[in-house]
């Protein structure tokens, strides 16, 4: 009985580890460009292996409806991922918002009011 006790607490005890390395991406700056229809967003999110622990997603949303989700297979760099979309339905009031997941933990959403 101490032998289970014993490896489950290891267990426990390396996936709160795991954990303890993971987070969130800390900001998005999002910019749309009326213009081109461009929407470029950096998500940023600080990691020290790209390959591993990176932005696994990024979903778009225009008023709330999602109009795009992007698989990513490994982060830019080891600060950010940059990312850039056309985005040619958006009209002056409209709201797009982006939203960056991690691979191993968390997520952030932010918006942006078209001018």
């Amino acid at each position: 009985m101490k032998k289970i006790t014993v490896i489950y607490a290891v267990l426990v005890f390396l996936c709160v580890l795991s954990n303890a390395y993971a987070h969130p991406p800390s900001d998005i700056k999002i910019s749309y460009d009326s213009g081109t229809k461009m929407l470029t967003a950096v998500i940023e999110h600080t990691t020290r292996n790209i390959l591993n622990h990176y932005i696994k997603t990024v979903d778009v949303e225009l008023n709330g409806s999602k109009i795009l989700s992007h698989t990513i297979s490994r982060q830019d760099n080891h600060n950010s991922q940059r990312v850039v979309y056309l985005i040619p339905d958006v009209k002056k009031g409209d709201v797009l918002s982006v939203e960056g997941t991690c691979s191993i933990h968390g997520k952030l959403k932010k918006f942006v009011h078209v001018n």
